[in-house]
C-alpha cells in the first residue's frame, strides 16, 4: 500500500520538476493541509496543493498538468461546469469516468511512490544536482524527538511514588472520610541535542546535507547546538534559525572559513570543550558527532578529548556516511582514538539514515 506522505510528497517534487519553485517549507505546510481535508477528498487536495504550493499564479497551468499526470483525471478548475455538477462525491481511487480528480492507475501511482522511496535511501553522495534538490524537499517530512529526562521536580502522577500531603488533602476535602491515594512522579523534560559536522574536504560530499539536516533539529527541537568543524570550530546554531531552509544553508555557509578544509578534530573538539562544552553545552547532552573519522592532527588529543566529551554528555553518537555501505571497518584514526567514547556507531549516507538517527536520538 502506497504511504499517503510518500505519495503527497512525490507530487510535490514533481511540481517542483515541472519548473515550480517549490521549497521544503511548501512541501512541509502541502502535507499538513493533505492530511487535513484527507486523501479521500480529490478536490481538497487540490485546492491545498494551489494553497501552499504556489507563489504565483503564472505557475497554475504546470500545476495542473502535473496534478492530471500525477492524479489521473482532470484538474478541477479544467472541468466543465456540467461535469463538475454531476460528478458524484468521491475521492483519489474512484473510477474515472465519475469526472472527478482520482488516481487512474495505481499501478503508475505506486511506482512514481517507490521513486520517492529510492530516493531516500539512495547514497547522498552519488545523486546529481536534480536528485539533491529532489532530496532536499524530503527533508520537510522528517520528525526528530527530543530524548528525555527526569527532572527533580515531581508531579501529580496516576501512578508512581505515594504523596502523602495530595491524599491528606483530599481526605480532608472529604470531612475526613478515606479517599483515593494520590501518586507523585517525576516530570520528563528534553535533553539538549548537540550536532558537531564535519565539514573538511572528505566530508564534502556530505556537508550540505548534514546543513540541511542540522536546519530541521533546529527549528523542531528548541535548544539544539551546532557547531561546524574541520581546522576551526564554528557556531551556526543562529544562522540555522532561519525558517527557510535555502536561507538558512546559506546564511551557515557564509560563517565557515573553513569549509573543505583539513581535519584536526582533536584540537577543535578541544576549543569546543573549553568554550562551550565545559561551560554546560555538553553537560547532559546528546551529543552526535557527524564525521568520517579522517584526522590529520594528533589522534591521540583527539581520544583524550572526546574521552573528556563522554564524561560531560549524557551520550555521544558517531555518525559516519560510510558506516552504511558494505564493507566498512571502523579503521580510521579518529574513529580508532574515539572508539571507547562512544556510545553508538550510526549511518548517515541517506535520508533514510537520517531518519533513523532521530530514533537513535530519541531513545538516547
Amino acid at each position: 500500500m502506497t504511504d499517503p506522505e510518500t505519495l503527497l510528497a512525490g507530487f510535490a517534487l514533481a511540481v517542483r520538476s515541472a519548473g515550480v519553485p517549490v521549497t521544503a517549507d511548501r512541501t512541509h505546510s502541502f502535507i499538513d493541509a493533505a492530511a487535513r481535508v484527507g486523501l479521500g477528498d480529490a478536490e481538497g487536495v487540490y485546492w491545498a496543493g494551489r494553497a501552499t504550493l504556489l507563489g504565483d499564479h503564472d505557475h497554475v497551468v504546470a500545476y495542473d498538468r502535473v496534478f492530471r499526470a500525477w492524479f489521473g483525471g482532470e484538474s478541477p478548475t479544467r472541468r466543465a461546469p456540467a461535469a463538475r455538477a454531476a460528478a458524484p462525491p468521491g475521492g483519489l481511487g474512484e473510477d474515472a469516468a465519475g469526472g472527478t480528480v482520482q488516481v487512474q492507475d495505481a499501478v503508475t501511482v505506486r511506482a512514481a511512490a517507490s521513486a520517492v522511496d529510492v530516493l531516500r535511501h539512495r547514497d547522498i553522495a552519488a545523486l546529481t544536482p536534480v536528485e539533491r534538490a529532489m532530496l532536499g524537499e524530503l527533508f520537510a517530512r522528517l520528525r526528530p524527538r527530543a530524548p528525555l529526562r527526569r527532572a527533580r521536580r515531581l508531579r501529580p502522577a496516576t501512578r508512581g511514588r505515594l504523596d502523602p500531603r495530595r491524599t491528606l488533602r483530599e481526605e480532608l476535602r472529604q470531612g475526613g472520610e478515606p479517599a483515593g491515594l494520590r501518586y507523585r512522579r517525576r516530570a520528563r523534560r528534553p535533553r539538549r541535542v548537540v550536532l558537531l559536522l564535519d565539514v573538511s574536504g572528505s566530508m564534502s560530499s556530505y556537508a550540505d546535507e548534514l546543513l540541511r539536516l542540522a536546519h530541521v533539529w533546529v527549528r523542531r527541537l528548541p535548544g539544539t547546538e551546532v557547531f561546524t568543524v574541520g581546522t576551526r570550530l564554528t557556531r551556526v546554531t543562529r544562522a540555522l534559525r532561519a525558517l527557510d531552509a535555502e536561507q538558512a544553508l546559506r546564511g551557515a555557509g557564509e560563517q565557515v572559513p573553513d569549509w573543505s578544509g583539513g581535519t584536526r578534530l582533536g584540537e577543535v573538539l578541544q576549543a569546543f570543550l573549553d568554550r562551550w562544552g565545559q561551560r554546560g553545552t555538553a553537560r547532559g547532552a546528546v551529543i552526535v558527532v557527524c564525521s568520517d573519522g579522517w584526522e590529520r592532527g594528533d589522534p591521540a588529543l583527539l581520544g583524550e578529548q572526546m574521552a573528556r566529551l563522554r564524561r560531560l554528555a549524557h551520550r555521544v553518537i558517531w555518525l559516519n556516511p560510510h558506516r552504511g555501505k558494505p564493507g566498512y571497518a571502523p579503521v580510521q584514526a579518529g574513529i580508532i582514538a574515539s572508539w571507547p567514547s562512544i556510545d553508538q556507531l550510526v549511518a548517515g549516507h541517506s535520508l533514510a539514515a537520517f531518519a533513523d538517527l532521530e530514533e537513535v536520538v530519541a531513545n538516547a
